[in-house]
């Protein structure tokens, strides 16, 4: 099949790494990719992954079969709706059904029309609404953008001034929603859907503050694993019944299908499951742990999915192993990230034992020809085992061969698990 996948970063190549696994021999394009993915397949560094009309063509002249789109931004921007008006099969949803994620308040909105389990949430517009929701819901405070945020727009404090200084900043973008804050082990785990049916895969945590013991900011994710083995027996099939099934349907009934890959951002809380979030893309790094335990051809489930059949596919298959990721990022990340500089080491640490590295955020420099971060998240280190003990111990030892001035990583993914 010629696949056609959008983005640059480790999730995007997590995607073409588990596309390559299979026994059919994909052609697969990336736009705009890294440079890790450009080690693995053809790029087209020149098509904005942003411009639909753009991407429609260059599918329509490459006799391109399956679309996967996978950041946030272009399916926010729409570009899914051209290329279904053209024809071509596109894994992921339209501009009004992106909304999930791009909007909080449509999010919230959505959930309360479809019944699903969620925490309360007061939508804001003026530092004097944000003052009054944060009296009314208490501490801890959460306060989240309305919009997209690179993970980086949710703020959960003790302390009040700092709420309504995020809350500030935010409100110069547009809205913000104050919400309840909610306690409990929280989860991820992505839902392919055609529109009418749902496919669960397998549940993942991720880590999304910088430090060690979820101190400092919030971060995209600095690390996941999979699976869950304190998950209650029946939480796919409850997360399916309360909250998928309803959601694609409300959409459905909105004549906006969702069609693609519904994240849900839950929390088990003492009056059962809660609902932090949904995105409408993979997650990553959750992305990145969970497709390499996967059994079941991706390609076919998300084919499956584009072209409206996903009622004749099985539940995804996942081995039993476990896989555990850690980010490295670069120095000053979140808040400024100093890029440029040279990596190191990938060689050594892709040969420990089951390890494999995703690229988020890097080129080769045009003059020296090395290999350079780009950006916050510059790599995710994946490792498999047959116990946490492995899957971490082969992380950490791969991690550690990998040299970037200023680099920092967390010491505690995955800690404390066991099968």
């Amino acid at each position: 099949m010629k696949i056609l996948v959008l983005g640059s970063g480790a999730r995007e190549h997590a995607i073409v790494t588990s596309l390559l696994s299979e026994e059919a021999a994909h052609d697969i394009v990336v736009a705009p990719g890294n440079a890790g993915i450009a080690q693995d397949v053809r790029v087209e560094p020149d098509l904005d992954p942003l411009d639909g009309i753009a991407v429609t063509e260059y599918a329509i002249e490459n006799g391109i079969e399956l679309v996967v789109i996978g950041p946030e931004a272009p399916l926010v921007a729409g570009v899914a709706d051209p290329l279904r008006t053209r024809g071509i099969p596109v894994f992921g949803p339209g501009k009004v059904a992106a909304q999930l994620e791009g909007s909080k308040t449509f999010a919230k909105r959505v959930m309360d029309a479809a019944g699903v389990p969620t925490g309360r949430a007061v939508r804001a517009s003026t530092l004097l609404e944000v003052e009054e929701a944060l009296d009314a819901l208490g501490a801890p405070y959460v306060v989240k953008a309305d919009g997209l945020a690179a993970g980086k727009g949710v703020l959960v404090t003790e302390d009040r001034d700092d709420a309504v200084d995020h809350a500030s900043h935010y409100l110069e973008q547009g809205s913000v929603l104050v919400e309840e804050f909610l306690d409990g082990q929280e989860v991820s785990l992505f839902l392919v859907s055609d529109g009418h049916t749902v496919l669960p895969l397998a549940p993942a945590q991720d880590f999304k503050r910088l430090l060690d013991g979820d101190a400092g900011p919030n971060t995209g994710g600095m690390g996941a694993y999979s699976p869950l083995p304190w998950l209650p027996e029946n939480f796919v099939d409850e997360v399916i019944d309360t909250v998928a099934i309803p959601t694609v349907r409300q959409l459905a009934r909105e004549q906006t299908p969702f069609i693609g890959l519904l994240y849900c951002g839950l929390i088990l809380t003492s009056r059962g499951i809660r609902v932090i979030e949904f995105n409408a893309r993979f997650g990553d790094p959750e992305t990145q742990v969970v497709l390499p335990r996967m059994v079941t051809p991706l390609s076919e489930l998300l084919f499956a999915a584009a072209t409206g059949s996903l009622s004749a596919q099985q539940r995804p298959e996942f081995a039993w192993d476990v896989t555990v990721t850690v980010v490295l990022a670069s120095e000053g990340y979140p808040e400024a990230p100093i890029t440029g500089r040279p990596i190191t080491g990938l060689d050594e640490a892709a040969a420990v034992p089951e390890v494999t590295i995703a690229h988020a955020a890097t080129a080769r420099d045009a003059q020296t020809g090395e290999l350079v971060a780009t950006g916050g998240r510059v790599l995710s280190v994946v490792a498999r085992g047959t116990t946490f003990a492995e899957a971490r111990s082969r992380a950490y030892e791969a991690i550690g061969r990998i040299g970037l001035e200023g680099s920092q990583y967390r010491t505690d993914i995955a800690a404390g698990v066991t099968v």
